[in-house]
């Protein structure tokens, strides 16, 4: 029999010894990526529960400033008002909030850019293990802040701590990737787009059923327990990295050799909360990101687009005559996008993308055209809509899921912590951009006669 290291055994001892290690090794393989899959659904989940839920929030809360009748209850329809003074705008052209839902959009993702841009520069100066009790800290005080909440602003409050956990979770999380088998990075983009489905039809289901979006919020708050209980009593971290200190080994050894199969071997020291970034200087970290603009400047551009569409169009896309009310379309509007995501982030081991411009131009031409059906209403059913939103939701995975996977696959051992890291400003960028345009364009379309 060979083993791992290659040539034959010569006793019944040497043939049994690997078995042993091949099936531990196998056991650790599938944990750790069930682990990243865990975490990616459990880091991003509050942040869709709070773009899901934007359009509820921003109906209650304006339209309890109005003498109007508030609903029962388990009613999942918002009270409107008239503009000035809250609730929604059905005098003019639009029927929508006067008060975009990307107004969320930027609070869900302005603090996540900040530490992002951050990140690349300090965050080896923290352990790992600190990071994530901060992020599941972070997310625990969102749900219940805004299920809580009885006035925007402090429904805003909320929106930002499921914004910092979320952003310091997925740098956190990409940076974590370089020290363990390459395959965990598709776990977490899988992860991170079964949140987004599971997140919108959570919360679409939910509040269409028997519960207010209050009880459905409060009911999120396990969401951070899984993901602490993912990260520290599933994932099996390498026996040399430490979660607490500030000293560490480098894992790129380590790494390569769980993807060969091999048993570990002493490692290099480094210093820094097990990071491998500590080996780069300021004029290295800029060569990389440099040199994968490549995919993430398409990436920024596709998240442009398809957030532009998503937090500054979808409220516009109102079918009146459809069995679904206002707020019930824009949920399932959410939840269908998401649903394209999960699964063109789950598909990396079947097809693969290195031109991250191609989806990049399709979704500017998926904005265009819902832009156009907004402003000229000229579909006669909200399915062809719904079509076109899945479609969008697979352009956005591809781009994710593809350009990690390429930018992992094209970085040398110690590259590849603080790449991946520095590479998921991409997305919060052009998120971020998008809800800063979005805003006002929305705000315009509303005051139309």
């Amino acid at each position: 029999m060979e083993t791992p290291g290659g040539g034959d055994a010569s006793t019944e001892d040497e043939r049994a010894a690997p078995i042993v290690w091949n099936v531990l090794d196998r056991r650790t393989y599938w944990r750790n990526i069930i682990g990243f899959w865990i975490l990616g659904l459990c880091n991003n989940f509050s942040y869709v529960i709070m773009l899901s839920a934007a359009h509820d929030i921003l109906s209650t809360q304006e339209g309890a400033n109005t003498t109007r009748p508030t609903p029962p209850p388990n009613s999942t329809q918002m009270p409107s008002a008239s503009v000035p003074g809250g609730g929604t705008n059905r005098g003019g052209r639009f029927d929508c909030n006067s008060i975009s839902t990307a107004a969320i959009l930027l609070a869900d993702i302005l603090p996540t850019l900040i530490i992002k841009l951050v990140s690349p520069f300090l965050i080896h100066l923290l352990p790992y293990g600190y990071r994530v009790l901060f992020c599941c800290f972070s997310a625990l005080t969102s749900f219940i802040v805004v299920s809580f909440s009885v006035v925007t602003w402090i429904s805003i409050l909320g929106v930002v701590f499921a914004s910092v956990s979320s952003g310091l979770g997925e740098y956190t999380f990409l940076s974590l990737t370089a020290h363990f088998q390459t395959e965990v990075v598709w776990g977490w983009a899988s992860g991170t787009g079964a949140a987004g489905l599971f997140g919108a039809l959570s919360y679409s289901g939910l509040t269409q059923g028997a519960l207010t979006p209050r009880h459905t919020l409060q009911l999120m708050v396990l969401v951070p327990v899984i993901q602490w209980a993912s990260y520290f009593c599933l994932l099996v971290l390498p026996p040399t990295f430490s979660n607490w200190g500030l000293e560490n080994v480098d894992g790129s050894a380590a790494r390569r050799d769980r993807d060969e199969g091999l048993e570990e071997q002493p490692l290099i020291p480094s210093g820094g909360s097990g990071s491998m970034e500590s080996h780069l200087n300021f004029s290295n970290k800029m060569q990389i990101i440099q040199r994968f603009l490549k995919y993430t400047v398409p990436l920024s551009l596709i998240y442009f687009a398809e957030y532009f569409i998503n937090q500054g169009l979808f409220e516009l896309l109102y079918f009146p005559t459809c069995f679904l009310g206002h707020s019930a379309q824009y949920r399932w509007y959410q939840t269908i996008y998401q649903a394209g995501v999960f699964a063109s982030r789950s598909s990396a081991k079947c097809f693969r993308i290195h031109r991250i411009w191609i989806p990049a131009v399709l979704q500017f031409v998926n904005l265009f055209f819902l832009l156009s059906v907004v402003w000229f209403s000229y579909l006669p059913t909200i399915w062809i809509v719904f079509a076109i939103i899945l479609y969008e939701g697979l352009l956005g995975g591809a781009g994710y899921v593809n350009t990690f996977n390429n930018i992992s696959e094209e970085t040398s051992d110690r590259e590849r912590e603080f790449a991946m890291g520095a590479a998921s400003i991409a997305d919060t960028m052009g998120i971020a951009i998008s809800g800063a345009v979005a805003l006002p364009f929305h705000n315009w379309l509303c005051q139309l006669g």
